[in-house]
């Protein structure tokens, strides 16, 4: 008998343990309360300065390409020339095209010829009206083939734009290229319009606006600051870089030590207008029920209980959500344990983190 009870005891005691276990997140105090964590939040101004830096560009940079297609005769420029407006650049072999040229142009002359000749005869009433109306339609048709060679003919050759800089040659001397296909780059940097192109986060793109001011510095100019705006923000995020595209216009008197492609660094300062509210950065974790641009969290004022409150979400950076509005009135927010959380629950504190930066 007393092996028997020895027995029973032994088969109880793993079952005493394991009605007396707790995780420690579930787990509610003897008071009822949750236990949760908390970071201290701290709004950033959207006034701070922001820091980018990018590559310096034109707004008149464009691809130039023949009209029609053919073997490249000659190309007269090189990379990194100055070049005029209206200079030639580049020409294709146009033995073609001259042939195409001289075809129509007999043609018209025949076509001429005809109207002319059923025009008397119509006077004499020997052809009728329709034979007459149907030789000047010819002549018109071939008038206008004519038209149409001569137009490509013109654009078989490459002329300069604007007074610039050639920044790439994409095609050389002999090769065969097709209609359309880009021969050349060239911008406008003499005309001074230069931009330096940035990359800038969600966050910076809703906070910075048009004409906000920036001073740019580049190793080119050691020690010179230049003035600068913001001209153009991109509507949409670039597929390679994953982020918005700014574009700073240089304001102040053209650079001269200044090329395509080089390196630039700028303080970007975002103007002080209603638009320009605060922002809060928050771990992703602590964000509930995200929707589009708007969730939810748990925040806590008096560190008993926890209130849940709608925040708009302007971003997401890496492990960060930046939130616009919604914790204007918050004390802290809850980062750990809202899963277990209700309006208006009790908690307790297990340990406070500093905010993010």
């Amino acid at each position: 008998m007393k092996a028997i009870h020895y027995t029973t005891l032994l088969l109880c005691i793993p079952l005493f343990y394991a009605c007396n276990s707790s995780t420690p997140v579930a787990r509610k105090t003897g008071n009822d309360t949750i236990p949760v964590k908390i970071m201290k939040l701290n709004q950033e101004s959207s006034n701070a300065s922001i820091a980018v830096s990018g590559q310096f560009t034109t707004d008149d940079e464009v691809l130039l390409s023949f009209k029609t297609g053919g073997i490249i005769n000659s190309l007269l420029v090189k990379e990194g020339d100055a070049v005029r407006k209206g200079q030639l650049l580049a020409t294709l072999n146009l033995t073609e095209i001259n042939a195409q040229v001289q075809q129509a142009q007999l043609g018209f002359e025949k076509a001429k010829r005809d109207y002319q000749r059923t025009k008397n005869l119509y006077s004499d009433s020997v052809a009728t009206l329709e034979q007459l109306q149907n030789s000047k339609t010819a002549l018109q048709v071939s008038q206008q083939q004519l038209n149409l060679v001569s137009f490509n003919r013109k654009y078989s050759e490459i002329h300069a734009p604007e007074n610039g800089f050639i920044l790439r040659k994409l095609a050389d001397a002999g090769q065969q290229i097709a209609a359309g296909s880009a021969v050349l780059q060239v911008n406008g940097a003499q005309s001074g319009k230069w931009q330096l192109k940035v990359g800038i986060s969600d966050r910076e793109w809703a906070i910075l606006k048009l004409n906000d001011h920036a001073q740019i510095e580049t190793t080119a100019i050691p020690g010179q600051v230049l003035d600068g705006v913001v001209s153009r923000k991109s509507e949409g995020v670039d597929a390679v870089t994953g982020t918005f595209t700014a574009y700073i216009t240089l304001t102040g008197s053209r650079p001269k030590a200044i090329a395509a492609g080089m390196f630039g660094k700028a303080v970007l300062k975002p103007s002080k207008t209603i638009d320009h509210k605060g922002t809060w950065q928050i771990p992703y974790e602590a964000l509930l029920d995200g929707n589009g641009n708007s969730g939810f969290v748990f925040i806590t004022n008096d560190n008993k209980t926890a209130r849940k409150v709608k925040v708009t979400v302007a971003g997401i950076e890496k492990n960060t959500v930046i939130i616009s509005d919604g914790l204007q009135d918050a004390g802290a927010l809850i980062v750990s344990g809202s899963a277990y959380l209700t309006d208006n629950s009790p908690i307790s504190i297990h340990s406070s983190l500093t905010a993010t930066k």
